[in-house]
């Protein structure tokens, strides 16, 4: 058996070396074994010229704590991202809203229509690395032109052999055939777990929208909320201002005021009811924003208005930054991609790397249908292998090669994007929910002081020791400090939601 010995890309040696003691042995095969043994040499020579494989590795370090002050005290690890949204939001009308939503939201069910998408590209690279397996036939008339050569030597055939082939001659082939590119650098394999990967990440997407979602859902059901207190607010303003209107008439009539007075009130009686019509449009416009979310035509919303007064937000745990690894489905799926990214590479540097095909076929052959069955000479069967690797033009390889490493970096670098995104919107958010804590306090205190203003300032005007514009002011700083106060209970609601989804609760 002859030894080979596969250089090293500068050796000078031959590729192929056979030992003097066996020259003389079968050197008809030998002869025949060179030719096929050098290529196979000469494929890995040519393979192992591939550039070096180069993967990039994510910075997965993040700070101890969210707010650098704490960051030495060890951090709790409650964390309210695997808090179910059911039990999250205890309002039974908004968790019908967003069960409604998870069933009809159309941007949601387009995306589970891409995670299909993804599995079946799952299936068609795990299907690229097993054996090709088909069934066929053939059926053909082929006639020899007597004028050629092959026609000639067909005649000469004929007459010495004292028979005719059939002309024309008929070429009748059943056959099962196989083909099997045997994935010897696991190209195929690692191309197959970078569509998983990917398949996973789409998951990861889908969880992020629903995400997303949940808390789209639950702000702008607490905006309607507010929407429905500031409008009974106005509506009951709408009353005391019409009531100061008719004293103030009274008044004009008794010679006490001037129609400057009536004027004003009345344009305040008016400003007020146009700020009525235009809570009613926005109502409108959130109630649509909502059945769009869950993918119906408009509709009422179902809701408890007076409950928001008496709402306190969630104490939501945030946990150690750390766990927003493993709890946030946009940081999961960057984390996905980067691993396919890497995979991808090694599947460009694969295809410098000399391919094995092999190749078989068996059935039955003959010129005429009745001689199909006449086994074995109907009988045929082939069996073939090729290795071949790329030595010339290798422009497109290093191209791709080239493309799958830009890529990889992209996908480090949105990965580690998705990380310092995630940290820092829990941070803002946590800082968020206790200021807004402070200001309700101090909006609570200037509500008091502003209605306890608008007594005060109504029966000053009464015993005429008050001018009327002091009224209309104190009334106007009175509604403004209403409205601020349900505002800022609606941003603390909403800041709350915006913790759980920062986190990366809703999804599970």
């Amino acid at each position: 058996m002859p030894a080979i010995k596969l250089p090293t890309p500068c050796s000078a040696e031959p590729l192929l070396r056979v030992p003097s003691a066996t020259r003389s042995k079968g050197s008809a095969l030998h002869l025949r074994l060179r030719p096929a043994l050098a290529a196979a040499a000469l494929t890995f020579l040519v393979g192992s010229c591939a550039p070096a494989l180069v993967e990039q590795s994510a910075n997965r370090s993040v700070p101890a704590a969210y707010t650098p002050a704490t960051a030495a005290a060890p951090a709790d690890t409650a964390t309210a991202a695997r808090v179910r949204w059911q039990a999250f939001f205890a309002d039974p009308n908004l968790r019908a809203l967003i069960e409604t939503a998870l069933a009809g939201n159309q941007e949601l069910n387009i995306t589970r229509q891409e995670i299909e998408i993804a599995r079946a590209e799952v299936r068609a690279r795990k299907g690229e690395y097993l054996p090709f397996v088909g069934l066929g036939g053939r059926a053909a008339l082929d006639r020899v032109s007597r004028t050629t050569i092959q026609g000639a030597t067909e005649d000469k055939i004929n007459i010495e052999e004292g028979h005719r082939t059939p002309d024309p001659l008929g070429n009748l082939q059943v056959a099962a055939v196989a083909s099997w590119e045997v994935d010897i650098w696991h190209r195929l394999r690692n191309a197959r777990q970078a569509a998983a990967n990917r398949y996973l990440a789409s998951i990861e997407g889908r969880n992020f929208m629903v995400t997303n979602l949940v808390a789209e859902i639950a702000s702008n059901y607490y905006e309607l909320l507010a929407l429905d207190n500031q409008l009974a607010l106005v509506q009951q303003n709408i009353g005391i201002q019409t009531n100061a209107l008719q004293l103030v008439r009274l008044q004009k009539e008794s010679a006490r005021v001037t129609e400057l007075a009536v004027r004003r009130f009345e344009a305040q009686v008016q400003h007020t009811t146009a700020l009525q019509y235009s809570i009613q449009q926005r109502i409108v416009e959130t109630e649509n924003r909502l059945n769009f979310l869950c993918g119906r035509f408009s509709q009422p919303v179902a809701r408890a208005s007076d409950a928001f007064a008496t709402a306190v937000p969630n104490v939501v745990a945030a946990g150690a930054p750390a766990q927003l690894l493993q709890n946030r489905p946009d940081i999961r799926q960057a984390e996905q991609l980067l691993t396919a990214a890497h995979l991808d590479v090694r599947v460009a540097r694969a295809a410098f790397y000399p391919a094995l095909h092999l190749d078989g076929a068996v059935g039955l052959g003959a010129f005429r249908p009745g001689l199909l069955l006449t086994t074995p000479e109907s009988l045929l069967f082939g069996l073939g292998a090729d290795l071949m690797a790329p030595l010339v033009n290798r422009n497109g390889l290093k191209a791709g090669l080239k493309a799958a490493n830009a890529r990889q970096t992209q996908a480090v670098v949105q990965y580690q994007r998705a990380v310092l995104n995630g940290y820092l919107e829990v941070a803002n958010q946590l800082a968020s929910v206790q200021n807004l804590a402070r200001a309700y306090d101090a909006k609570t205190r200037e509500v008091d002081a502003l209605t306890t203003s608008v007594e005060i300032a109504g029966n000053l005007f009464q015993s005429a020791r008050a001018d009327y514009t002091e009224v209309l002011i104190t009334q106007r700083d009175a509604l403004e400090a209403r409205f601020d106060l349900i505002d800022t209970r609606l941003q603390q609601l909403t800041a709350a939601v915006n913790v759980y989804r920062a986190l990366g609760g809703g999804w599970q």
